[in-house]
C-alpha cells in the first residue's frame, strides 16, 4: 500500500512524558516515526514501552531524517538545543521544527528558521503522566498554536490529527499563556494534596476515589460559570485534512 499523501517522516528529540506520547498520536494518524532520542534509563524505557520498534538515535541524526522534528525538552534547555544545532548546520531547508513548550512563541526557533526551516510552537494543555493512558485524554485537551500566518494551517491540522483542539496564541501572548496553565496546574495539585491529607487524617482509606468526581464536577462547574466552556460547539477544522510537506517553502514567505 503507497502512503497517503502528506504523511510526514516524524523524529522526536526527548523521551520525556510529552514527546513519545505526541509522536504516538500522529503515528496513530498515519505518519511515519523515523527516530527518538533517548538519554536516561527511564526515557529509554519509556521510548520502548510508547514506542515500540522505534529506534533510539542521537539528536542530529533525528534531525537529519525527518521532515518534521518534535522538540520536547525542559523550557531551559530549548533555546541552547536549537542554537546548538543551527552552529553545527544540521537543520534542512523546508524541514518542519516544533516545539512543546508554553512559555515559547517560535521566536526561540529563530536560528532554525535562518536556516530555512519551517517553525511551530504547539503546546498540549493537559497534564501528561508518560503513559498510554495520555493519547485517550488528549482527544479532550487543547493545544496552544502559535506559527506565522503561512503555516498556521500545518500546526491546526497537526493538533486535529493528534485528536486534539487548536487554540491559536499570538507570540506576544505566549508569557501569558504560560502563566495561565502554570497557575491552573500548581493551583489544582494543591488543593488535592491538602484535600487528601485532610479525609486521610480522618480514616478515609480511599481519599482519591472521594475527590475525583468532586473535584472534576467543581471545575466543568466553575468554567461553565465563566463561559470558559461551551458545550456542543462545532468543530473549526473538520474539513482541513491538506497538509503538503512537499509545497515549496521560501522562509520569506513568514
Amino acid at each position: 500500500m503507497s502512503p497517503r499523501p502528506g504523511r510526514l517522516g516524524i523524529g522526536v528529540i526527548g523521551a520525556g512524558h510529552v514527546g513519545p506520547i505526541l509522536a504516538a498520536a500522529l503515528a496513530g494518524a498515519g505518519h511515519a516515526l523515523v527516530g527518538i532520542s533517548a538519554i536516561s534509563q527511564a526515557s529509554r524505557d519509556r521510548a520502548e514501552a510508547i514506542l515500540p520498534r522505534v529506534p533510539v538515535l542521537t539528536v542530529p541524526e533525528i534531525v537529519e531524517r525527518s521532515e518534521l522534528v518534535i522538540i520536547a525538552v525542559p523550557d531551559d534547555q530549548l533555546e541552547s538545543l536549537v542554537t546548538g544545532l543551527a552552529a553545527t548546520g544540521t537543520w534542512r531547508p523546508g524541514q518542519l521544527v516544533l516545539h512543546t513548550s508554553a512559555r515559547y512563541g517560535t521566536g526561540v526557533l529563530g536560528p532554525a528558521l535562518g536556516a530555512g526551516a519551517i517553525p511551530l510552537a504547539i503546546h498540549p494543555a493537559m497534564s501528561f503522566t508518560g503513559t498510554s493512558l495520555d493519547l485517550a485524554r488528549l482527544a479532550d485537551s487543547h493545544f496552544a498554536v502559535t506559527a506565522p500566518a503561512p503555516v498556521l494551517p500545518i500546526g491546526q491540522a497537526l493538533v486535529v490529527e493528534m485528536g486534539g483542539e487548536p487554540v491559536i496564541v499570538a507570540e506576544n501572548d505566549r508569557a501569558a499563556y504560560a502563566e495561565a496553565i502554570e497557575t491552573a496546574t500548581a493551583f489544582s495539585t494543591a488543593i488535592v494534596d491538602q484535600s487528601t491529607r485532610l479525609l486521610q487524617g480522618i480514616g478515609v482509606e480511599a481519599p482519591g476515589a472521594v475527590l475525583a468526581p468532586l473535584v472534576r464536577s467543581a471545575i466543568e462547574n466553575a468554567l461553565a460559570r465563566t463561559g470558559a466552556v461551551r458545550l456542543g460547539d462545532p468543530h473549526p477544522l473538520d474539513e482541513l485534512n491538506d497538509l503538503n510537506p512537499n509545497h515549496p517553502f521560501d522562509p520569506e514567505d513568514l
